[in-house]
């Protein structure tokens, strides 16, 4: 009988452990399929509804709360990051800076932290303010945490997801660090995954650089 019960804990640990390893490679493959997926949708090749709201009817909350208009950054292209500090991707915020520093003459970079992914952002406005200045320098426009997606997803990310206000895309974040570009005039035009730098080839086309 306690031969049997420990042939039986035995096959029982084995199962287990076997089972724990099979989902953490299901967990990474699933991570590494949204992280390293670059989708990019150029205006040339996409039916956009022409009808489509301007990102500039937005009004959103600085991080250190006070009210934004959009509507300010008419003119140039804009760059809508999700960011987290905690986060594999969190070294990007060098790279935008620096982009930002090279381009801010007609692009500007905008900043909103959200805790949706692996609770990565679990920090207040300043201490989100605070971790960005010392590790990164980080100058350009930073606003308040945000849901990026679910049923407390900010208006703004709202219209950057829905066809019906955007005019044409549907994909939200899939992780930290997404980037959606949306050019002069207020429109979306493409929208690139995490691991997508400034550097990348398809970003600077979509960027006309």
């Amino acid at each position: 009988m306690v031969l049997v019960s420990y042939h039986m804990k035995r096959k029982y640990v084995v199962t287990l452990t076997a089972t724990m390893f099979l989902g953490a490679i299901a967990l990474y493959s699933m991570y590494s399929t949204q992280t390293n997926k670059v989708i990019v949708r150029p205006m040339e090749n996409t039916t956009i509804d022409s009808t489509a709201s301007s990102i500039f009817q937005f009004t959103v909350n600085s991080l250190d709360g006070k009210p934004v208009s959009l509507e300010q950054f008419k003119g140039k292209k804009i760059i809508l990051l999700n960011v987290a500090s905690e986060c594999g991707f969190t070294p990007q915020y060098a790279d935008w800076q620096k982009f930002y520093d090279a381009n801010k003459e007609s692009v500007v970079v905008l900043g909103f932290p959200a805790n949706d992914f692996g609770a990565q952002e679990p920090g207040s406005a300043a201490e989100i303010g605070s971790f960005c200045q010392k590790n990164y320098g980080v100058t350009f426009p930073m606003f308040e945490k945000v849901s990026v997606k679910g049923e407390s997803q900010a208006p703004l990310y709202k219209w950057l997801t829905d066809p019906a206000q955007n005019g044409w895309n549907s994909q939200a974040p899939s992780w930290n660090f997404c980037k959606y570009i949306v050019d002069e005039n207020g429109k979306l035009t493409h929208f690139f995954a995490s691991n997508v730098k400034p550097d990348n080839a398809q970003f600077m086309e979509a960027m006309g650089l």
